[in-house]
């Protein structure tokens, strides 16, 4: 599984795995209940791969913030819930990313974030990234 593959579709909650293109669009499999979804042209789609933080001087992709997270979690969940103070969440990102932009990270986008991490690694998503990533590391040192 990587992030290419990875979708969220407005109006419904969780992430979803796109399983094959249509014509019309694609078949999309929830990662919560694996329940699979037709996502038309009309569909608000964003792929994960594409979405980006905003910092005070550029910005991150979201699979940087996820390994950010990763390292200070130490491999486990977050250990924030999404739903705690709007302090409390910001103070954790600050914590993960501390030259995010304040003024247009919104609370709502660090509770997706925490939220969109937790279903991922509830996935093994991260072992799996992580195992790729050294896999290729191994090949660039023998080469």
């Amino acid at each position: 599984m990587n992030l290419e593959k990875i979708i969220t579709v407005g109006g419904k909650p969780g992430l979803f795995e796109i399983i094959t293109q249509t014509r019309t669009g694609a078949i999309a499999q929830s990662l919560i209940d694996q329940k699979r979804l037709s996502v038309g042209a009309h569909s608000s789609v964003s792929i994960l791969s594409e979405i980006a933080i905003y910092t005070l001087s550029e910005e991150v992709p979201l699979k940087e913030v996820f390994q950010k997270i990763y390292d200070k979690e130490n491999g486990e969940k977050c250990s924030i819930s999404p739903k705690v103070s709007k302090d409390d969440l910001e103070e954790y990102f600050f914590e993960v990313l501390p030259e995010y932009d304040e003024d247009r990270v919104y609370v709502s986008d660090i509770k997706k974030i925490i939220k969109w991490y937790n279903i991922l690694h509830s996935k093994d998503y991260f072992k799996s990234v992580l195992a790729q990533d050294n896999t290729a590391d191994a090949t660039d040192e023998e080469e």
